[in-house]
């Protein structure tokens, strides 16, 4: 009959046994891993290099020919290789409009799309509307009415504004639209709503207002 010493005995063997049969079957990748040198390390791979496509866009009416990773996002493209920096990111998850740009006459979030996806297509940032010397309507309406505070958000707001004003006079309703064949109006239900993916965390929503609604009405 084993006593309560013998037992103890057991499991210290038995402990000390699997300790040696790791220490054993370790070895070898121990041994390999410092014949490598100091910068190879057990249990980390080491990093492949990451293959790139040419990509060429169109941004603000000049080509441009990029080898990206194709994983870059359309607005660290813009950003990073091209230096555009005025589109602004902000949430990068598509939920504050501040990475705004239009691209074949449609805004869309940059930060949602890839840039390998947009090739041969005409992207047009804020840097593309105008300059300071030569305002787009829609910034020189932006500058009159005051509609922005920190200006972090503006250059989307204006790429929205731009597109939200053809969008109209191309007849797309929105989700308030009471009449989906009817030629939309811009109504201050209706530019709330199609207005509503640039987030302004200033509150200058009732100048924006007043911004838009006056290049419209010049329009008319």
């Amino acid at each position: 009959m084993q006593t309560l010493d013998d037992l103890e005995l057991s499991r210290r063997e038995l402990l000390i046994g699997a300790a040696a049969s790791a220490a054993a079957a370790g070895g070898p990748a121990i041994a390999n891993a410092q014949a490598t040198g100091p910068e190879q390390h057990v249990g980390v791979s080491t990093m492949t290099a990451i293959s790139t496509m040419k990509t060429t866009l169109k941004v603000n009416g000049e080509v441009r020919a990029l080898d990206l990773d194709p994983r870059t996002t359309l607005l660290d493209a813009l950003r990073e290789r091209m230096q555009l920096t005025g589109t602004k990111k902000g949430c990068d998850h598509g939920q504050c409009g501040a990475c705004t740009v239009i691209i074949n006459g449609r805004r869309i979030n940059s930060c949602l799309t890839l840039a390998a996806m947009h090739a041969g297509d005409s992207v047009t940032t804020i840097e593309g509307l105008g300059t300071p010397d030569n305002l787009h309507p829609m910034q020189a309406a932006f500058v009159k009415h005051d509609g922005y505070q920190c200006g972090y958000c503006t250059p989307g707001q204006i790429c929205s504004a731009v597109a939200v004003l053809d969008e109209i006079k191309a007849g797309i309703p929105s989700h308030v639209s009471a009449d989906l064949t009817a030629q939309p109006e811009l109504t201050a239900a209706e530019l709330r709503e199609r207005m509503s993916g640039n987030i302004c965390r200033c509150g200058a929503y009732s100048n924006i207002h007043d911004a838009i609604t006056e290049v419209a009405g010049s329009r008319t």
